[in-house]
């Protein structure tokens, strides 16, 4: 699967557009590390408990959202973005999108023609 955040994929042609896929996680603050969290609020520093958590969310948002491509039919995921909201006090939502499309075959005369293609003198 082809996953770009850009609208296109270089060098091949979007030959048909499946819609918007998705995958979200929903990911709570653990107890323990609000302590560490707090101490390190005091004396400065990442949190990387919270910098881990977030990370392996992330990806479980972005493995989901592959998934739900694959479903239905997708070669790749253009427009891929990541969004965070919080969804109560101490737990915040990670979804993974983008677009679900069709690729022209490598090497296939419906190849994305090449940028010089279109560039004119003046």
């Amino acid at each position: 699967m082809i996953v770009a955040t850009t609208e296109t994929i270089q060098g091949r042609a979007i030959i048909e557009t499946i819609g918007i896929c998705r995958g979200n996680v929903i990911r709570a603050r653990h107890v323990g590390n609000d302590i560490v969290a707090g101490l390190r609020n005091i004396v400065g520093g990442e949190v990387n408990e919270y910098t881990k958590m977030m990370a392996e969310a992330r990806e479980q948002a972005y493995d989901r959202m592959v998934k739900h491509a694959e479903s239905l039919g997708a070669d790749a995921i253009v427009g891929m973005r990541f969004t965070t909201s919080t969804v109560t006090q101490g737990a915040a939502e990670i979804l993974a999108f983008g677009t679900a499309v069709k690729l022209a075959p490598a090497g296939t005369a419906a190849e994305a023609p090449d940028a010089q293609a279109f560039m004119t003198k003046a």
